[in-house]
């Protein structure tokens, strides 16, 4: 029986082809998971090096804001940028972007922080438009969720080597963290431009801008896709609570030392990891998307409330425990979240209302180190994960009371 059900997950093979180039998909699968795990590597490297560099609670919330601030206009372009020059030409670039930034991080002072999240930004945005193209023209429709899936574990890869690695490499030499992830980087950037001698097919760019302003009014009309889009702003603050802040947290609220709280985060990206893989399936087997996101907002509230108030008491077991659980719900739920988005938006809209839905994503990820900062300069870092589990548990109730039977 078990053969039976799951014998698909093993059918997935280098004969999973685009039908004109008969094209690999695993070179090119593996190829975008770690462009993505890259990205978030140098995303989460000065949050994880922040107590040995001494960078403060609003050092790293600027650097966020300004990485996703880049990464919402540079978006927006990725689609154009990878139709005229093609997905991996695209990725060697985001790459370049990296090493940069990189570099630049290495330098002391706010405007040499500022600059290497300029370009993280600027490779944060075109990367997912360029592996959607990419993996899409190679994967089968079947095989879409799952390869998608796969690749978006790039994020929790990247975060759990950030988590490990960094703090190890800066008991020695605080900087040279930055400097391994350039490396890596160049590296990819190589890569990807020997990849696209095989990959990028020449592609006219569309004349007509894709019309944001009417996805977005479809959006607001319809209440479902509205509530979905205010879900998911919280959702995504908490997640970056726990990406950005957590190693600052585990060191100034719990007393841990920085390998430890690095390890604490590593625990909290396993549990992401695992849900990003799991929750959709959960949802497309025995629990409806609408009802599933809900749990998990009442569930990711729950337990950052708990690890506020209650961890420093708590052996390093029990934060563990309660770092897995949050990891688990608040950076689990993504697939679930965009399913439910592409299940309800009109079929020949998807792309646009999609889009339309993740600015709301982006404005989260963009207000939560403010919001952070302010919480934690007036009071303490544990007070900031208190008003994120409550502003993310008025998500999910507001989720409760909405039909969701309906298209847009």
């Amino acid at each position: 029986m078990m053969g039976t059900r799951f014998g698909w997950l093993m059918k997935i093979d280098d004969s999973a082809t685009n039908a004109a180039m008969k094209l690999p998909l695993w070179p090119a699968l593996i190829a975008m998971t770690g462009l993505q795990a890259l990205v978030a590597l140098a995303l989460f490297a000065p949050g994880v090096l922040a107590p040995k560099l001494g960078l403060t609670v609003g050092d790293v919330g600027l650097f966020t804001t300004v990485v996703f601030a880049v990464g919402m206009a540079t978006s927006l372009q990725g689609g154009r940028l990878t139709r005229s020059w093609g997905p991996c030409r695209v990725a060697a670039c985001c790459a370049a972007a990296v090493a940069s930034g990189m570099a630049l991080a290495t330098r002391d002072g706010a405007f040499w922080l500022i600059a290497a999240a300029i370009c993280v930004g600027m490779a944060f945005g075109p990367e997912t438009p360029a592996s959607s193209t990419l993996l899409s023209r190679l994967a089968t429709p079947k095989q879409r969720p799952l390869i998608f899936s796969i690749r978006q574990t790039g994020n929790q890869i990247g975060g759990i080597l950030a988590s490990l690695a960094l703090p190890l490499i800066a008991v020695t030499a605080p900087t040279a963290g930055y400097g391994w992830i350039a490396v890596a980087a160049i590296v990819a950037t190589l890569a990807f431009l020997a990849l696209s001698t095989r990959y990028d097919a020449p592609q006219a760019a569309e004349n007509a801008a894709i019309n944001m302003s009417a996805a977005a009014a479809i959006v607001w009309s319809s209440r479902p896709l509205r509530s979905l889009a205010i879900l998911s702003m919280p959702y995504s603050a908490m997640q970056l609570g726990i990406n950005a802040f957590l190693v600052t947290f585990g060191v100034t609220v719990l007393h841990l030392g920085h390998v430890a709280a690095g390890t604490l985060l590593a625990i909290a990206q396993s549990g992401g990891l695992i849900g990003r893989l799991s929750w959709g399936f959960v949802a497309s087997q025995w629990v409806p998307a609408p009802k599933l996101l809900i749990g998990l907002g009442v569930g990711m509230s729950a337990t950052a409330i708990g690890l506020a108030s209650t961890g420093a008491a708590l052996p390093f077991a029990g934060q563990a425990i309660l770092a897995f659980l949050l990891g688990l719900t608040a950076s689990g739920w993504n697939g679930v979240f965009l399913a439910e988005v592409a299940r309800l938006a009109p079929a020949e809209s998807v792309a646009e209302i999609t889009g339309a839905v993740l600015t709301a994503s982006y404005a989260g990820l963009l207000l939560a180190p403010l919001l952070i900062t302010i919480v934690a300069t007036t009071g303490t870092l544990a007070a900031s994960y208190v008003v994120l589990a409550l502003c993310t548990l008025a998500a999910s109730l507001q989720l409760l009371w909405t039909p969701h039977h309906d298209r847009a």
